[in-house]
């Protein structure tokens, strides 16, 4: 038996500012339900669910980390600041990754990298 694929969830304060935001990073749409005031996103392969139904403590922050790859990190540092987010500037860490990290409106963190000694 083997996982075909991991999907994070995210507790959210407001489905449609989520989903604003996150299209400012190139996500788009893939499904929507403003009944359940969840909706999934997708950029290429990577895949997201931001959901307000599980956000059962509205005051109480929730923390996550994601870490999302991209193919041209210079690039698409560029192209976010294009679309209007406040984004540090890229760093290289100890670790080899050229990054930038940002939070989302409700506090969780996004780092978002390349490892550009190998390209991956």
């Amino acid at each position: 038996m083997k996982m075909n694929r991991l999907i994070p969830m995210l507790p959210v304060r407001s489905m449609p500012a989520s989903v604003e935001f996150y299209q400012k990073l190139g996500f788009s749409i893939e499904q929507k339900n403003n009944d359940w005031r969840w909706a999934m996103l997708c950029f290429g392969e990577c895949r997201l669910m931001v959901d307000e139904s599980i956000n059962v403590q509205p005051g109480v922050p929730r923390y996550s980390v994601l870490y999302l790859y991209a193919d041209d990190i210079s690039e698409y540092h560029k192209q976010v600041r294009k679309n209007g987010l406040a984004v540090p500037d890229l760093e290289v860490s100890f670790y080899g990754m050229t990054e930038f990290r940002i939070d989302d409106p409700d506090g969780n963190r996004l780092w978002i990298g390349q490892n550009t000694s190998t390209g991956t």
